[in-house]
């Protein structure tokens, strides 16, 4: 019961019993009690004196006492120009607020289609499993979808999925090299982490190749752009880009151990979403925005061919838009994504991107750029910005497997609760 419903079919039973005089329980008014007294809920006593034949203050006492003799969580009372202020036992509260807490739709206000707003959290690269940075990631931007639709939001919970670009190229290059045919299935490792073991492998390789150039001769600067891993990468890159059979075929192929492994990841984090974007439908989307921007006069283009933004009169920098090759770097993407979700939800009022602060000069040139190719959208963009996790030895490296990973700390935490539990009695 309810606890008004609760104090009004006590102050009538109290009624009946001081006065003689049965009244629906609806006659008698409970409001919450005002800050300046004293008390938990208030009865008005006034409509009740004519019932009681007595003053408004002289009922609100004896209905205060027999409240508080009844069976009935109220302790206390004190009267006010005829307003009787209830106390209540603490216990009844807690109590009360087991029993709301229990109900399913607790602390939420009823769902309505406005705000409608896109929050973006997880958007993994997928050479590499899910780490603890990610963890971090997905609970918050997970944690922020669940508090806005509590809060009567309508939220659509997306990533995009970095599945594309010279990251993914760099594991493709190495498992040819150094793989010799392994799969998830031959191994018995996981497809993320199989992915993730060449990354760390083209790392390796790559920074022997890089001692050996500088051993002969080469500057460091030069070593790291003629390393013949590096290279590699650059023209796996270009031939995805051109659709080649072998190469799209395999990175179809490493992509595919890597989702597998991260909706394993996913599920047992209990996170969700309602849509996915991926790199490889965006980045050229973002091309041609930029090409098209790029003709209008609103980028530049240098002798090498590269397009640019520049952002200085908006207190920013230039910013690299195309590479000189032509291929798309992290922005060309990311405008592409944005431009697509502006096209599938018309009607947002709020795009929100859970990215770490590292990102943040990022996100203003974005949103800048966004709204230098005319799209008022920008302005309901938001970056929400959040520290990086570092370890001890400092900041976490995929590349050189200096990573704390996901699935390894869940199941680390699992079983530490579990001996807790254990321990308690209460498994």
């Amino acid at each position: 019961m309810r606890l008004d419903s609760l104090l009004q079919s006590a102050a009538a039973s109290a009624f009946e019993h001081c006065f003689g005089s049965a009244l629906p329980t609806e006659q008698f008014s409970v409001q919450m009690t005002r800050k300046e007294f004293a008390g938990d809920r208030t009865i008005v006593c006034f409509p009740l004196a004519r019932h009681s034949k007595s003053a408004p203050d002289a009922t609100a006492e004896q209905l205060g006492e027999a409240m508080v003799a009844g069976e009935n969580p109220v302790i206390g009372f004190n009267v006010v120009k005829g307003f009787l202020n209830l106390e209540l036992e603490p216990a009844y509260w807690s109590q009360w607020l087991m029993g709301e807490a229990a109900e399913a739709e607790y602390g939420k206000k009823p769902a309505d289609s406005e705000p409608r707003v896109m929050v973006e959290y997880s958007s993994p690269n997928t050479n590499k499993p899910l780490h603890l940075g990610h963890l971090r990631n997905n609970f918050l931007g997970h944690s922020v979808s669940r508090i806005l639709e509590a809060a009567g939001h309508s939220v659509t919970k997306v990533q995009i999925v970095n599945d594309r670009g010279i990251h993914i190229c760099k594991s493709m290059v190495a498992w040819r090299k150094f793989g010799q045919g392994e799969t998830p299935e031959a191994s018995g490792i996981k497809g993320d982490k199989l992915v993730g073991k060449y990354y760390v492998a083209f790392d390796k390789a790559f920074k022997e190749e890089v001692a050996d150039l500088i051993a002969a001769g080469k500057s460091k600067e030069q070593a790291e752009k003629e390393a013949p891993m590096i290279l590699e990468a650059q023209e796996a890159l270009r031939l995805w880009e051109q659709g080649d059979t072998d190469t799209v075929a395999l990175w179809k192929t490493m992509n595919s151990w890597v989702y597998a492994g991260f909706e394993h990841t996913y599920r047992t984090m209990g996170v969700e979403f309602d849509k996915l974007y991926y790199e490889s439908d965006t980045y050229l989307i973002g091309r041609d925005r930029v090409l098209d921007g790029l003709q209008r006069g609103v980028f530049e283009q240098t002798e090498d061919g590269a397009v640019w933004v520049d952002l200085t009169e908006d207190g920013l920098d230039r910013k690299l838009l195309l590479r000189g090759d032509g291929t798309a770097v992290y922005m060309t993407q990311d405008i592409g994504t944005a431009l697509l979700r502006f096209q599938d939800y018309p009607d947002l009022d709020r795009q929100v991107y859970t990215v770490g602060n590292e990102q943040e000069y990022h996100f203003k040139v974005l949103f800048l750029v966004l709204g230098k190719l005319g799209f008022p959208q920008a302005e309901r963009c938001h970056h929400l910005s959040y520290g990086m996790v570092e370890l001890p030895e400092g900041k976490m490296k995929s590349r050189e497997g200096t990573v704390v990973d996901a699935d390894d700390l869940m199941e680390e935490m699992f079983g530490i609760a579990r001996d807790i539990a254990q321990e308690a009695g209460k498994l």
